[in-house]
């Protein structure tokens, strides 16, 4: 067999298990298989790899995009740049660390801008914020990260005015808040402050439209859910594992 999968904590929700089950039953691919490993703790990766020494390539999702990487023996030069890490490899012995989501982000929102767009808010801290800022620089627009715990650079959630969001144009949701089945919540932002110069991007995809997505679309702006970057990113993924030598294939 030739084992894919997933790691990150509280999974079973998993976009990227039905994906690739689906992706390789369309190219026939009866030997393949993706699976969901659940990990409490990052500690409990070096066991995995253990028992199951026969893996060709893993997913990492939250929260173990930035805790996996002292874990690899090597990492990708532009996925050390970004701090984290959701793609990994198996190449002659070793495990190697990339990031899909950057081109998944960057793709996926570039047909949606506009040539006002130049400057951004990205809510959340964590592995994915980092892929989200990478890819800002790539498009020239720049950014402030929003943080519940604010410092330097860093603006919290009660400095957000009226004022602040009419200075940005993007604003990119990182944190989970509004994931299934919690879809009720959403970040704390002046949403009256919003209106039709504004684009809202948020990396959740289930549902398919958050409260976050829904409270800018009734002030008028342009929306996107993370369900294409995804796509993207995890297509990207399979480029890398199906490289010649990336996964120990011919």
């Amino acid at each position: 067999m030739h084992r894919y999968g997933l790691i990150g904590r509280n999974i079973s929700y998993s976009f990227s298990r039905g994906f690739f089950r689906e992706k390789f039953q369309k190219l026939g691919l009866d030997d393949h298989s993706y699976e969901n490993f659940d990990l409490d703790a990052i500690g409990d990766f070096p066991g995995l790899l253990r028992e199951n020494p026969d893996l060709r390539g893993l997913n990492v999702t939250i929260p173990y995009k930035q805790a996996v990487m002292p874990y690899l023996g090597r990492i990708d030069p532009e996925a050390a740049r970004i701090g984290a890490v959701n793609t990994i490899c198996f190449r002659d012995g070793t495990t190697s660390g990339h990031n899909t989501d950057v081109t998944g982000f960057r793709e996926s929102l570039r047909p949606l801008l506009r040539s006002g767009d130049h400057s951004a808010l990205i809510l959340g801290t964590g592995g994915a914020s980092r892929a989200v800022a990478y890819a800002l620089d790539q498009l020239g627009i720049g950014y402030r990260y929003v943080s519940r715990n604010p410092s330097g650079e860093r603006l919290g959630y009660h400095q957000l005015d009226a004022s602040i969001l009419a200075g940005v144009q993007v604003i990119v949701n990182c944190t989970p808040l509004g994931t299934h089945p919690e879809i009720e919540k959403h970040p704390d932002l002046p949403y009256d402050a919003l209106g039709p110069a504004h684009l809202l991007y948020d990396l959740i995809y289930n549902p398919e439209r958050t409260e976050f997505l829904s409270r800018g679309l009734s002030r008028g702006t342009r929306i996107k859910n993370g369900l294409e970057m995804l796509q993207i990113q995890a297509e990207h993924a399979w480029k890398l594992w199906t490289a010649t030598g990336a996964s120990g294939q011919p």
